[in-house]
Order: C-alpha cells, then structure tokens, then sequence
C-alpha cells in the first residue's frame, strides 16, 4: 500500500513537470517575442532532467557497508564506509543518504544527525564515512542504506531503501573490580578469607626460588642442605567456593547501571579464576550454570548486551523455585531495590545457604528513603549483608565489604 502511494505521488509530480513545461510553451506561442521564448527554454532543461530522473531506475543502485569498529561498548563510537554502485552513470545531483535501522535507542540518538548530503554526479561509486558517537547497549540491525535523490527544484524526489543488513552489538561498560570472594571453603570447614585461592599445605606440587615473605616452614631443608641454596615448597591452589549471582530485570532508571555492574563483577570473577553460577530474571529467565573461562563469559556478555527490563512481576514470585533448586552456600544479589518480599522469598527457599550480599545499585547522591532503610536494616538483622553501592565505588565493591 505504501509503494502503491509512492507511486501515485511521484506521477502526480511528473505530471506537474510536464504542466510546467506546458504552460511555458504555450506562454511562448501566445506571447511570443523574445522574454517569453526564453523563459521556456531556461526552463526546459530542468523539466527535462526532472523526468528523465523519474523514469531513472533507482532501485537498481546497490550499496555495501564497512563496519571499522569491531566491538563497541556503551557510549563508545561507531564508525563505518558505506559505499552505492551504479551501472548507469545518470548525473545525480541533491542525495542525501542515511542509515536506516529499527532500534528506537538508535534511531534516538541518530535523530537529525548522520545524514550525508552527496553529489555523486556521472560517479558509479561513491562513498562517505560516517560516525555514530554515544553508542547505546543493545542489539542494533542496520538494515540498509536509505538514499533519496531530488532535481534542481524538488520538483519530483525519489527515495529508496538499499539492503544492506548487519548487526551491531553494543556491550555493556565494565570497572576493573578487585575480586574478593564472600566465603572459601576447606576440608576441614568454613572459614572467611580475602582471597580467591588458598593454599593446601598437605599437597606438595614442586620447588621454586626462596622469595622474600616466604613463611620459614615452607623452606625445602633437605634442599638447602644439598645445594645451600634456599627453595621454597609450593603446594596446590585448592578452591571450593560456590556462589551464585542473581540479579533481576525490573524496570527502574537505574537498569544500566545495574547491567554495568552485574557485567563487571562476572568479568573480575573470571579473571580471578574463579567460577559462578548466573541467573538473570525478567519476562524470560537466563540461566548460566558455570562461568569460569573467557568463552563463558562472553556468552554472558552477549547476553547481558541484549537484556531489557522487561520483569513483568514481583521477582520474589519470579525467582522462588529457583532459589528453592538452587544448591550454594553464597547467595550474591544484585537489584536496584530491595524489597521485603524478596528478602523472606531467600530465607524461605534458599535451604542451603550460609552467606547472602544484595548489593542495591544507586545513583551518585541518592538518597536512601527511610522504607528502604527499613528494608535494609531488615535484611542485615537476618545475617544478609546489605551494600549499597553507586558507579564511583563498583570497583571496590568486594575490598569494602571484606573490610565490615
């Protein structure tokens, strides 16, 4: 329907040209003399070249795209080369080309802006670079480039989607965060520790070089009293630590700063080498059993690149059975507000679990409303530690509260 109205609309143009070019022939038959004869042929060429270019097959220009930025994070730059080709060298004079893509966050940021104003005359090819600064997160489809063309007046204009699809994939911002993890646990029990691998002084693994600060009863002496020369024994890096991040896709102001977050803790994890369970809870629930290495990770980060704040319910009715399958000892809650229901939702289904840290996202200068502490003080007379935190501190998130 709408082609069917791009058509009768550019017909009614030419049909106005051909007016045009009608009403100066005949101002000249009937006037004659020289004024109006040349009025019509100052006209003529322009009227000429306004059908000529409606009949010119534009549909038949092809483009191709050359994305020059490879990964793009949140509020990075994108920039690409899009290029048309022409098989018939018609001069074309106003084109103004642009992309054309789905995503309402980009078609936001691009509003009024990153269109390309290009005079490819009798050119086959012509191409133009272009920049899209402040990217937002998410999925974006370029589908194609949009071209319209234009005569000296405006007269008749024609405008043309050029398929070109290619999807860009914006992740989320990441904070170098110091890793420090909420409980370790050994064979003989439970115990707290600020680091992510201890050390099993039972199982020896090898020798190196006496380094200074090395304790005096991991001294090889049978070694020393060999070669005089002090060696130190190693022993094997030992870990059981389980925890398991959940956070929840509620609607909130704060969501992107809740993704950065969750995005930053799941990349210091896994640089720690250490691993962790992953649960996302929206409309539809993203459950990551086991992220340990770098392809795990990016799974995460395709999937936290894409994610929206589309939870449709209470996420303590979201998440109950989950909790109630869940099988950890550290519980690691990330939301950009703690509510009561959640917090009895945990105690209730979370059987096996000895520790809990929610860490409510914050923006810098907000202020905590006294329901909310309410909630908060709640939660922390239950065991659970409770941090607030907001972006100027996501990076020590782990250090300052292995330091309450």
């Amino acid at each position: 329907m709408s082609r069917m109205k791009k058509n009768i609309g550019l017909w009614g143009r030419l049909t106005s040209v051909v007016l045009i070019l009608f009403l100066t022939f005949a101002f000249a038959m009937f006037q004659g003399g020289f004024v109006s004869w040349f009025i019509f042929y100052m006209s003529l060429p322009f009227t000429i070249y306004s059908v000529l270019l409606a009949l010119y097959p534009i549909q038949h220009i092809v483009a191709s795209r050359e994305i020059h930025t490879t990964q793009v994070r949140k509020g990075g730059s994108f920039s690409a080369t899009a290029t048309i080709y022409r098989k018939i060298p018609f001069p074309l004079l106003y084109t103004v080309a642009s992309e054309q893509t789905h995503s309402p966050s980009l078609n936001k940021q691009m509003a009024g802006q990153h269109q390309k104003m290009v005079v490819p005359g009798f050119r086959k090819v012509s191409s133009w670079t272009y920049v899209i600064d402040q990217m937002p997160r998410g999925e974006h489809v370029l589908e194609g480039i949009h071209l319209e063309v234009a005569d000296f007046f405006g007269w008749v204009k024609k405008t043309v989607l050029l398929p070109v699809q290619q999807t860009i994939l914006v992740y989320p911002n990441t904070v170098d965060i110091v890793y420090r993890p909420m409980e370790s646990r050994y064979d003989q029990g439970t115990m707290a520790a600020p680091f992510t691998l201890v050390k099993d002084t039972t199982m020896t693994s090898g020798l190196r070089d006496y380094q200074p600060g090395d304790r005096v009863s991991w001294i090889h002496w049978k070694s020393y009293a060999r070669t005089q020369t002090l060696r130190t024994k190693e022993f094997e890096d030992r870990q059981s630590q389980e925890l398991f991040l959940l956070d929840d896709r509620r609607n909130s102001e704060k969501f992107e700063l809740q993704v950065e977050l969750v995005a930053s803790i799941l990349q210091s994890i896994v640089r720690a080498n250490s691993s962790v369970a992953y649960l996302s809870v929206g409309r539809n629930r993203n459950h990551f059993p086991l992220v340990q290495t770098e392809e795990h990770l990016q799974r995460v980060m395709y999937h936290l690149a894409k994610v929206q704040d589309d939870l449709d319910k209470p996420v303590d009715q979201a998440i109950g059975r989950e909790l109630q399958q869940m099988n950890t000892s550290s519980l690691l809650y990330v939301t950009s507000q703690l509510s009561m229901d959640m917090v009895q939702s945990i105690r209730k289904n979370a059987k096996n679990l000895s520790n809990c840290m929610c860490l409510v996202v914050a923006t810098k200068g907000e202020n905590l409303l006294a329901e909310e502490e309410k909630v908060h003080q709640y939660a922390r007379s239950k065991g659970f530690v409770v941090k607030r935190v907001s972006p100027e501190n996501f990076a020590t998130v782990f250090t300052e509260v292995s330091r309450q």
